[in-house]
């Protein structure tokens, strides 16, 4: 897992991917018309055996330390797909800016799936 790291008078500050994805999710879950974050097969499985989950949302960073995220994402019957997109996109930017000073460079929306609310 990547970590991004800042260094001040007082010493290091490090924020894991998990942080990253932890706040994605959260601030994806909170867009009405989202019924939930989507978690992979494999991670629902590491789950089932008492392993440690990986996140469902994937934290990337390109040679140029540039980070994407993609989200996974189970949308409510009735709700506009790209407007619900559109809004988790925005969501996760600020919530992520304003609690790690980090800039996102994509944030990738997948809809997995269609449910009722």
């Amino acid at each position: 897992m990547h970590k991004e790291e800042s260094r001040n008078d007082l010493g290091t500050i490090r924020i894991h991917d998990n942080v990253i994805a932890s706040i994605a999710s959260i601030a994806a879950s909170e867009i009405e018309g989202v019924k939930k974050v989507e978690k992979s097969f494999k991670s629902g499985l590491l789950e089932l055996l008492d392993k440690k989950s990986l996140a469902a949302i994937k934290v990337e960073k390109d040679k140029n330390q540039e980070i994407t995220i993609s989200i996974p994402l189970i949308i409510k019957y009735g709700f506009g797909i790209p407007e619900t997109a559109n809004k988790v996109q925005e969501n996760v930017r600020q919530a992520l800016e304003k609690m790690t000073n980090i800039t996102i460079k994509d944030i990738n929306v997948n809809v997995q799936a269609i449910e009722r609310g």
